[in-house]
């Protein structure tokens, strides 16, 4: 798997060009556009000479397989990916996106998204379930918990970064000793997370551009002066 940032066919083309090459294969399972934080990176994705064009000309030709989109920012963002898609006949195989104990009281991805693709039949890798480390200095969960409750959502993969064997470990521990939450549970968990979580300040992928790897650079997304042009009918004013 991986993903790109071009929001036009001619960057997103180069870019996936670019992965493989850098990977070493001619081919991937998976492909995602990446960081879909503005509510107009739909709207450039799906725009004639949009990266869509790109994607769905690499999985013809048999460079990937399946596509999706990740993002962090809010969940009417994905909402309105999800729309754009439907109204250019597409359907995403997977929306990536945050699932943790604070997104349950907070812009919450897991309330308003979550639902939409398990009816659906989308994938979803669920990630930041720790909030990047940022969750935990609440002091009101473990690790452990915040995994739990991650894998405890009908999600298809919780995405954890592991940055040390310590990390990995813990990972591990995780796995082995999770069984799904009960519904009691749960609640419980969120009760009391609930109040720390109203604000957004322990989740700053939403709140703050600290996250935002394409804020800090656009170039990546690619020019967008061919799209402004043909909305305005290639008249320049």
């Amino acid at each position: 798997m991986t993903k790109v940032d071009g929001r036009t066919k001619k960057e997103a083309a180069r870019q996936i060009n670019q992965s493989l090459k850098r990977l070493g294969v001619d081919h991937i399972d998976f492909l995602q556009h990446h960081e879909i934080i503005r509510f107009d990176d739909a709207d450039r994705i799906f725009s004639d000479d949009g990266a869509m064009e790109a994607f769905t000309e690499a999985r013809q030709v048999g460079k990937i397989r399946f596509i999706g989109f990740t993002g962090h920012k809010d969940p009417h963002i994905h909402l309105h990916m999800l729309a754009k898609a439907r109204q250019n006949g597409f359907r995403f195989d997977t929306v990536q996106m945050p699932l943790n104990v604070m997104d349950a009281h907070f812009r919450s991805f897991g309330a308003e998204v979550l639902p939409i693709l398990v009816k659906e039949n989308i994938g979803v890798p669920g990630m930041k379930s720790m909030g990047n480390g940022v969750i935990l200095k609440s002091k009101l969960v473990t690790p452990i918990e915040c995994l739990h409750y991650a894998l405890s959502l009908p999600v298809s993969v919780v995405i954890t970064g592991i940055d040390s064997m310590a990390i990995l470990d813990q990972a591990f521990e995780a796995v082995r000793t999770f069984k799904p939450l009960t519904p009691d549970e749960m609640d419980s968990l969120l009760a009391r997370t609930a109040e720390a979580a109203m604000t957004g300040e322990y989740e700053l992928f939403k709140t703050t551009q600290h996250f935002d790897s394409t804020a800090k650079n656009p170039k990546w997304l690619g020019g967008e002066t061919a799209w402004v042009e043909a909305l305005a009918g290639g008249s320049g004013s």
